[in-house]
């Protein structure tokens, strides 16, 4: 499980196709503190650790992952948001995330508000338990955001510039694919009360 609080992002710096899989090494300067077998959300993707090397690692991919994230899309250089998963003591500092990303949206604006950025994200739900309310918290490419501005198939969220110039959200660009996990309580409720 993840909070959706970025600790570091990670550089591609190669990327090989085997079958259906791709894998990636990474440049970040948590590599050294990383294990084999461990799990680490990739742009709010959980991934396990398959290889750890001195400043890189290694990570792959199914076709299943790919074909429902932004993961395919990475090329060497791409910035990646990184979070290791919460220990069972840790602080909970961001809502509920398991690193298992429902759909693709896409980047449809970026507003500086002269302090902080306007981001409206826009996509097309596949669930009726793929919602956002309005103050509900999602995961975009693995940061936990309060989302506003909420349609059926969109939302804004502000970001501050300490999320700003610590994720890979200084990079994005309107066209831009994100990754998005939906908050895992809302989809339970939705669920239940499509059962009565």
């Amino acid at each position: 499980m993840f909070t959706g609080i970025i600790e570091n992002v990670g550089q591609v710096i190669n990327i090989t196709t085997e079958g259906g899989n791709k894998h990636f090494e990474l440049f970040s300067s948590i590599a050294s503190e990383l294990r084999v077998d461990q799990s680490l959300s990739h742009n709010g993707v959980c991934l396990t650790v398959t290889e750890v090397l001195d400043s890189t690692y290694k990570v792959t991919a199914v076709k299943e992952t790919l074909k429902r994230s932004n993961l395919g899309e990475l090329t060497n250089k791409s910035k990646v948001n990184l979070e290791r998963c919460m220990p069972a003591n840790g602080r909970f500092d961001g809502h509920i995330v398991q690193g298992h990303v429902d759909l693709t949206g896409t980047c449809a604006s970026v507003e500086d508000q002269n302090g902080s950025w306007l981001f409206r994200f826009e996509y097309q739900p596949i669930s009726p338990d793929q919602i956002v309310v309005d103050k509900g918290s999602i995961t975009v490419n693995g940061v936990s955001l309060t989302c506003f501005d909420v349609s059926d198939s969109g939302f804004s969220v502000a970001i501050i510039p300490y999320t700003y110039e610590h994720t890979n959200f200084r990079n994005l660009q309107p066209g831009d694919t994100v990754n998005l996990e939906f908050d895992i309580i809302g989809k339970y409720i939705s669920k239940i009360l499509r059962q009565q």
